[in-house]
C-alpha cells in the first residue's frame, strides 16, 4: 500500500511534468539538454550544477522526478534536463504571473526586458519564440514587425551574462533560461508565424491553425502543439535522457555559435519548407490530418533539430559559462 507521502510525491511528478509540456513538450527540452550535457567537459559540468543548485525547484519539485537509487553522475545530468523546462513550468505556477496583454504572450508591458533573476515573477512568455512573419499567398510582410525582446534579444543578453562577472543568482536564472530557449528557436514554429486571408496578423506560430494525428477522433489540437509533441511525452525523465544518449550530436564550430540570430532563420526557413506542407496543411478545410509521410518527415526533421540544439547548447557552455 502507498503511502500518502508517495501519493503526493507521484501527484507531483505528474502535474510537473504536465505543465512542462509545452515548446518540443518537456519531452524535447529535456532530450536537448542531455544531449548538451554529455558533451560538456567535467568543468562546466560542475560550474552549471553549482549555479542550478539555486533555483527554487532544486530543492524539492526536481529531486521529487528522480528515480530512486540514481547515481550521483546521472543525477546530475537529470537535474540539468528538468532545469531545461523550468521556464515552462512556471507557465502553471501560481507563484508567478503572465505579465503584457494577450494572456502574456506580448512584450508590451514594463518589465519585458529586465534580467534580475528569481526575484522576478514575470513568465515573460514571449521570451520562447521569434513571430517573424511570412506568407505563402503572397501578402505583404515587409512592414509587419517582429514584437521584441523575444527568444533573439533574450539569448544575447543571457549569454553575455553567463560569461560576465555577473553574480551566479542572475546567472543560474538566465541559465535555466538559456538552457530552454535555445531548444525552443530549433522547433520552427518557435520562429515564425504565417501571415494569410484567414489570418492576417499571423496564425501565431501554427496555434490558430487546427490539425490533429490521423488517427485523432475529435480534432481539438493544432498544428504547433502536433510538432511540440512530435518527440512523444511521459511521465519519466529517464526516456528522454534514453532517447538522446542514442542520437548523434554534431560537431560544431565557433562561428556556428557566434550569433543565433542564423539558427532562427535557419528555423524560420524550415518552417515554410517543411511545416506548412501541403497537403496536409490546407489540403481541404481544416482541421487538417497529418499524413503518414508528414509524421515520418517531422519526427526526422525534430530528432535533427534536437541533436543540433543540443550540441550548440554545449559549444555555448563550455566557451562561455565562468
Amino acid at each position: 500500500m502507498k503511502t500518502s507521502l508517495q501519493i503526493t510525491s507521484a501527484l507531483m511528478v505528474l502535474a510537473f511534468l504536465a505543465h512542462s509540456a509545452m515548446a518540443w513538450d518537456g519531452y524535447g527540452h529535456m532530450a536537448v539538454a542531455s544531449v548538451a550535457y554529455r558533451k560538456l567537459d567535467a568543468k562546466t559540468r560542475a560550474r552549471a550544477d553549482q549555479l542550478l543548485m539555486l533555483n527554487p525547484y532544486f530543492k524539492d519539485k526536481w529531486p521529487a522526478l528522480i528515480p530512486s537509487g540514481t547515481s550521483d553522475a546521472d543525477r546530475t545530468r537529470l537535474i540539468f534536463m528538468l532545469a531545461a523546462t523550468w521556464p515552462d513550468a512556471i507557465k502553471q505556477d501560481n507563484s508567478y504571473h503572465n505579465d503584457g496583454s494577450n494572456n502574456g504572450d506580448s512584450p508590451d508591458g514594463p518589465n519585458a526586458s529586465q534580467n534580475t533573476g528569481y526575484d522576478d515573477f514575470n513568465r515573460h512568455k514571449y521570451w520562447h519564440f521569434v513571430d517573424t512573419p511570412f506568407s505563402q499567398a503572397g501578402t505583404d510582410v515587409s512592414k509587419m514587425k517582429v514584437p521584441v525582446p523575444d527568444a533573439q534579444t533574450q539569448i544575447a543578453a543571457f549569454r553575455a551574462v553567463l560569461k560576465s562577472n555577473s553574480p551566479d543568482p542572475l546567472k543560474s536564472y538566465d541559465l535555466v533560461w538559456l538552457l530552454h530557449i535555445v531548444g525552443d528557436v530549433h522547433q520552427p514554429l518557435h520562429c515564425s508565424t504565417r501571415v494569410s486571408q484567414a489570418f492576417p496578423k499571423g496564425d501565431t506560430g501554427g496555434n490558430d491553425v487546427p490539425f490533429c494525428t490521423a488517427k485523432a477522433g475529435k480534432c481539438d489540437s493544432n498544428l504547433h502543439a502536433f510538432w511540440d509533441d512530435i518527440l512523444g511525452s511521459g511521465d519519466s525523465v529517464t526516456a528522454p535522457d534514453k532517447f538522446a544518449a542514442g542520437l548523434v550530436a554534431p560537431t560544431v564550430t565557433a562561428a556556428d555559435i557566434a550569433d543565433a540570430t542564423k539558427w532562427i532563420g535557419a528555423s524560420f526557413m524550415l518552417a515554410q519548407s517543411s511545416v506548412y506542407v501541403d497537403p496536409p496543411v490546407d489540403k481541404g478545410a481544416p482541421p487538417f490530418r497529418a499524413t503518414t509521410k508528414y509524421t515520418t518527415d517531422a519526427k526526422a526533421l525534430a530528432k535533427k533539430q534536437v541533436a543540433l540544439a543540443g550540441a550548440r547548447l554545449a559549444k555555448i557552455l563550455q566557451s562561455e559559462l565562468k
